[in-house]
């Protein structure tokens, strides 16, 4: 199961990153996080630029609706998303998580 986690501004979403895979994607569910892969390589911010990109992609979010918090520098990432509930962000993760 997915950790999510209430934030003064939404949802607060942890993320485990998979830079310079070979395929950009959902990996699925690791010790309460969303895995992604990224093709990015993780020089220069370029993999945490992927992975909000990504993440916007799949949660069909805004530019500004999607921001990293913390994990700049680590494969445990903490990003928030903003104009969305808790449930609703919960069901689309789960229907993300299905299609695997």
């Amino acid at each position: 199961m997915i950790e999510l986690t209430d934030h003064a501004e939404g949802v607060a979403l942890r993320v485990r990153a998979q830079p310079g895979a070979r395929r950009t994607g959902v990996q699925g569910e690791q010790a309460g996080a969303l895995k992604l892969a990224v093709s990015a390589p993780p020089e220069d911010g370029r993999a945490n630029v992927a992975l909000t990109e990504l993440l916007r992609d799949l949660l069909s979010m805004k530019r500004l609706q999607v921001e990293l918090l913390r994990g700049a520098t680590g494969r445990e990432k903490l990003f928030l998303i903003r104009g969305v509930s808790k449930p609703e962000l919960a069901t689309r993760l789960a229907a993300l998580l299905a299609e695997l």
